[in-house]
């Protein structure tokens, strides 16, 4: 059998590796525009921060390692274009400049994501980034090394991630975000929350420009960034400006293939990852997905669903039968000392999906008070009126924030009620917890309010 996957940092890796295990006699092509395959995307932010100073640190497997193992490796190739009927894809080789044809039986896209692009006057000048390769990691770094202020535009996962690594590396930052408060995908009131608690402990290290959006980019004689203008008028020097107001997913050339797409717009599949076509695949950030919640259709692209997608693509083109049954959109962030973190439904989404949620917010100790490391958190708990179905939960805070989030995801997938969630039985210690976790402390509060209502 002869293999074609497209691109190859998460899910298309994780595809190759699987698929190669599961069909040692298949011929295995991948095909990458990238310079680097497999590494871990996520860690870029840590990279620039100076966690470690070999960005080869992120890399999880060679080209070298894939050939070894029988899987050839095609760097900068890009699909663009695709031929079901004939199953061939027509390739374009970056350094040659020259496009070939591929012959293919089964077809894995896995082509990911790209960063979107304001409409922002001169954003093509010298110093304005983004952050999606290995290349773009280093280059910030560098030119951070070297400069004394730095402006980001959007404030989600990534934009906080590089906040941090900013200020760490001694830089005045500007952040810039077009929604009234900063990472947006939260709830207001919790973003409002994450504001003001980055804002007390920032020491006049940053400035947050909220309902505020880029118009114009200023520069030198050398076509280097030097200015930002907004559209309130304001303006103000910078050094630097990374760009990070999301993503979309790199479709156009399935789509013009006769791919499906979906409500989305991400490539529409199954739970095996089959496409409209069933010799191709699709999986990761360039795939559409499933929110298990309530079956309803989401993107959102994260390097954890990448990988779980490659590897059921992998199965099921390898004769299995293996379901990825969907997300919960779980997510988690950290910015100085703060962590971020939700699952499921927001309450606004819950609304917006034709549930009636209603909601508790609590703040609590971490761990037992008298502890020395003990630290406040502040967690949102929101369920469905009329059936106490659990819907999602946000916390943020000094302390331990992500665990108890991690704790509600295993009560969403198992579609719990709050009051079947009051039962849960959840370690306790003075070091880890108070007697009564405050993930269960707001899931009784929210059982007496859905009584009461």
């Amino acid at each position: 059998m002869k293999i074609v996957i497209l691109g190859g940092v998460a899910a298309g890796a994780k595809a190759a590796a699987k698929t190669r295990r599961l069909l040692p006699d298949a011929i295995i092509d991948l095909y990458t525009d990238d310079t680097h395959i497999s590494y871990s995307a996520c860690g870029l932010p840590y990279y620039i921060q100076g966690n470690f100073q070999d960005y080869r640190t992120l890399l999880v497997r060679s080209p070298e390692e894939f050939e070894a193992q029988g899987v050839k490796i095609h760097l900068q190739c890009r699909a663009i274009k695709l031929l079901p009927d004939c199953k061939q894809v027509l390739i374009q080789d970056l350094r040659e400049n020259r496009a070939f044809l591929v012959d293919y039986e089964q077809l894995v896209i896995a082509t990911g994501a790209r960063p979107v692009i304001p409409p922002i006057n001169n954003v093509k000048l010298k110093n304005v980034f983004t952050l999606r390769h290995i290349e773009d990691g280093i280059a910030i770094r560098e030119k951070a090394l070297n400069s004394k202020h730095a402006t980001i535009i959007g404030s989600g996962y990534i934009g906080l991630e590089l906040l941090e690594a900013f200020i760490e590396l001694g830089l005045k930052v500007t952040l810039v975000e077009f929604a009234p408060h900063i990472i947006p995908i939260f709830d207001d009131d919790i973003s409002k929350i994450i504001q003001e608690q980055l804002l007390s402990i920032c020491d006049n290290r940053f400035e947050i420009l909220s309902s505020e959006l880029v118009t114009e980019f200023f520069s030198n004689e050398n076509g280097e960034v030097t200015g930002v203008k907004t559209g309130t008028g304001r303006e103000f020097n910078t050094d630097m400006v990374v760009i990070c107001a999301g993503v979309k997913p790199n479709i156009e050339f399935a789509r013009e293939a006769g791919v499906a797409i979906g409500e989305t717009g991400a490539i529409k599949v199954n739970k095996h990852m089959r496409t409209n076509f069933p010799d191709i695949f699709a999986c990761g950030d360039c795939a559409e997905k499933t929110m298990i919640i309530n079956d309803s259709k989401t993107w959102i692209p994260l390097g954890s669903t990448a990988n779980k997608e490659g590897r059921v693509a992998a199965i099921n083109l390898s004769g299995g039968d293996e379901a990825f049954n969907g997300v919960l959109g779980s997510a988690v962030v950290r910015c100085l000392s703060l962590t971020m973190s939700m699952t499921g439904f927001t309450e606004k989404k819950a609304k917006a999906e034709g549930f009636q949620p209603v909601s508790v917010t609590v703040t609590k100790n971490d761990k037992v008070g008298y502890m020395p490391d003990v630290n406040n958190i502040t967690l949102k708990l929101i369920a469905d009126r009329t059936t106490g179905l659990l819907l999602g939960g946000q916390a943020v805070g000094c302390g331990d924030a992500d665990k108890r989030i991690n704790t509600l995801t295993g009560a969403l997938l198992g579609r719990l009620t709050v009051a079947e969630f009051t039962k849960n039985d959840i370690t306790y210690a003075p070091p880890f917890s108070p007697t009564i976790d405050p993930l269960l402390n707001a899931a009784q509060l929210l059982r007496e309010k859905i009584k009461k209502e």
